[in-house]
């Protein structure tokens, strides 16, 4: 994840000088680009998961009647 630190990183420092634009080498865009669609389909895949799984819950009483 090493284009998203550069990329938090870069902001920071432009919002401590107090600059409003903040420019990029498209390389790093490339990269962050990547890295966030990879997270993305990470997050898509987890959750389709999850609600292919079976959940079952049995509830007992005991001997009681």
């Amino acid at each position: 994840m090493i284009y998203i630190k550069r990329f938090i990183d870069k902001v920071s420092l432009m919002e401590s000088r107090q600059n409003k634009d903040l420019v990029m080498p498209m390389v790093d865009a490339r990269g962050l680009r990547d890295e966030l669609a990879k997270i993305l389909v990470d997050q898509y895949d987890t959750r389709k998961e999850q609600k292919d799984a079976v959940i079952q819950v049995e509830v007992k009483g005991g001997s009681f009647t």
